[in-house]
């Protein structure tokens, strides 16, 4: 049925051009103007589309996942570009002082970590 489809991914936000400004700026996305929003181009060919909401309400899960070399290195640029990472209680174990759930030492998974875009959407930074 979807075998020669192509795919995105897209969230919604109240002020485009602060997106632009958040994932263009800080994030290094290459971001282009669509007609009804924003594409953020990713590596790999993936896009990720962003469309303005006036009641936008961000989602309660994550909404789009970098996987990465090396996470400490990304979170030294992200918290540089002063972005925060998130803290979860309710995580089956507890992340480390950089905000890092280390998923591969405990045989969980990915090590992988959270942060917010200004509207409170979730993003992820995962070493696999």
């Amino acid at each position: 049925m979807f075998e020669n489809a192509t795919t995105f991914s897209g969230c919604s936000v109240s002020d485009l051009t602060l997106a632009r400004d958040f994932y263009e700026g800080k994030l290094g996305c290459s971001v282009e103007d669509d007609s009804m929003g924003l594409q953020l181009r990713l590596p790999g060919g993936q896009s990720h589309f962003l469309y303005q909401k006036d009641d936008h309400q961000p989602a309660a899960y994550t909404t789009l996942n970098f996987v990465v070399n090396d996470i400490d290195q990304v979170i030294d640029e992200l918290v540089a570009s002063g972005v925060s990472m998130e803290r979860y209680d309710t995580l089956p174990a507890t992340q480390d002082e950089r905000g890092v759930l280390r998923g591969k030492a405990a045989g969980m998974g990915p090590d992988i970590a959270w942060f917010q875009d200004p509207f409170g959407n979730i993003i992820a930074v995962l070493e696999a």
